[in-house]
């Protein structure tokens, strides 16, 4: 066990990733304390980790990223900080003043809360969206090595870009105590799973189109997404690696693609074959030819800026989300294998075993909610 005896911080901690990974910590590692970090925390997600918690002491830290008091307390005699929490926003419905100020100046404040109370290793969970797309550029099974410049002005790439940017530049910073920081940043692809809240959404959405979901993608803009359980075996992986003195400085200030062994498929598609097992039909064509989405995405955004001064809306699709769903991007983990040492746990088959058994089981109720 490479952190037995260590507190670990997982920020994000009650989300869809943080759960995975601290169940997957308090079962692989013999850890002396794990702080669950997140803005609200309900004693039942304290209580949720009984069953796996061992001689492992876990700790709840309720409060704002953004708050360098807090963040002291939870990282006080930490060796290993998880960051996982950020905003997720891709339709623009958050305003960029509070996405920056959680992903950025968050990260940014934690960063140096980890150098005041040193805390020798930060991995950061960033996302694959840092990369792109560009409209019509796609990128075929890319590499770390894949050179790339993002045109996308989406406010979640900015700031999920500018913080893994300081994340990996603090990487080498000198502790008080003569020893230095340690930081890396996985990217992982999208990641589905049980609790996914977006394939959710989707079926939702289906559940309402009579059991027919929405195609937004076209079939061959293939993306290759991975299962949680996975991308939490890389989260620990990552961490044994900065603990060891000899991989410590490989790993350092770099980041590592995160994917799997799921089959690249279109998002619409990949919708389809986790939730085909549950009778929903797809749509073969989008409800538009591709440019006639981009030109009405457009107008729409147009109108939506000149009524800006008087009401905020915000559209379900928007150019750079439809550039998102409708371009081949698809990458290699083999970097991740070679230097963290990352083997996905789970096959395929049993992360969609998993995530449908998932999704049946919350299919009754959402019907019930939505067709009454």
């Amino acid at each position: 066990m490479f952190l037995k005896g260590d507190v670990c911080v997982v920020t994000g901690a009650c989300g869809f990733l943080g759960r995975r990974l601290i169940r997957l910590l308090l079962e692989e590692e013999n850890l002396g304390e794990i702080r669950l970090v997140d803005k609200q925390i309900k004693l039942e997600d304290v209580q949720s980790f009984n069953d796996c918690r061992g001689d492992t002491r876990v700790q709840a830290y309720e409060g704002d990223i953004r708050d360098s008091a807090f963040l002291r307390r939870a990282c006080r005699g930490a060796s290993t900080v998880f960051h996982v929490a950020a905003l997720i926003d891709v339709t623009g419905s958050v305003e960029f003043s509070e996405l920056y100020g959680v992903n950025v100046k968050g990260t940014q404040l934690l960063m140096e809360v980890c150098i005041e109370e040193n805390v020798p290793s930060l991995i950061y969970t960033s996302t694959i969206e840092v990369m792109g797309p560009n409209r019509g550029d796609p990128i075929h099974n890319g590499t770390e090595e894949t050179v790339y410049e993002c045109s996308l002005k989406s406010p979640y790439r900015r700031t999920k870009k500018e913080a893994e940017e300081r994340t990996l530049q603090a990487n080498g910073e000198l502790l008080p105590d003569g020893t230095r920081l340690a930081t890396c940043a996985l990217r992982p692809m999208y990641i589905y799973g049980e609790g996914c809240r977006f394939l959710l959404g989707h079926m939702a959405d289906g559940v309402r189109n009579k059991n027919v979901l929405h195609r937004m993608s076209s079939q061959e803009a293939k993306v290759n997404p991975v299962y949680v359980g996975n991308v939490a075996v890389a989260h620990l992986q990552a961490a044994r690696c900065l603990k060891d003195p000899n991989k410590r400085d490989i790993i350092g200030g770099r980041f590592y693609f995160i994917s799997d062994d799921t089959p690249p498929a279109s998002y619409s598609d990949f919708n389809h074959v986790m939730m085909s097992p549950l009778g929903f039909h797809i749509k073969d064509k989008l409800p538009l030819p591709l440019g006639l989405l981009y030109v009405l995405c457009f107008l729409i955004e147009v109108t939506c800026t000149l009524l800006r001064p008087f009401i905020r809306l915000v559209p379900p699709l928007n150019r750079q989300l439809l550039t998102m769903l409708n371009t081949h991007f698809t990458f290699s983990y083999n970097r991740a294998q070679v230097d963290l040492g990352y083997v996905p746990r789970y096959t395929w088959q049993e992360a969609r075993k998993g995530t449908v058994e998932w999704l049946a089981g919350k299919l009754p109720a959402l019907r019930e909610k939505l067709e009454t």
